[in-house]
């Protein structure tokens, strides 16, 4: 089963900015490090989605699966560490039978980052 990673590619590049002194908003630049940290992994795609209404948390992802329980996190520093974070968790996920991981599996950079957990269609979760 295939576990999606979507991240709001229009959130704000910090709380107070919009865009990075690139002109990328953040969600365009932690998309891009997440796009490329799970190419090629099995069971886990990535779509960008423009807005997941997290606004006053800015950096937004979603991890999701059918039958599986889903969990937003944000007010993630668009980058390399917090990418590679959404990507380990999102292979727990995809290998947990529930969608749900132990908190001592958590990697670390998205300890503090959840902002929510959405109860499974279709599924035990």
């Amino acid at each position: 089963m295939t576990t999606t990673i979507f991240v709001c590619d229009t959130c704000r590049w910090t709380v107070a900015d919009k865009t990075a002194p690139c002109g990328r908003t953040g969600g365009e630049i932690l998309a891009a490090h997440v796009e490329r940290l799970a190419a090629g992994l099995e069971g886990v795609e990535v779509r960008r989605q423009s807005c997941l209404m997290g606004c006053e948390r800015h950096c937004n992802t979603a991890v999701c699966a059918p039958g599986k329980l889903s969990y937003v996190l944000g007010a993630f520093t668009p980058g390399e560490e917090a990418a590679a974070a959404v990507v380990a968790y999102a292979c727990l996920h995809r290998d947990s039978e529930t969608g749900q991981v132990p908190f001592r599996q958590w990697p670390k950079a998205v300890k503090g980052h959840f902002m929510a957990r959405i109860p499974a269609i279709g599924g035990e979760g």
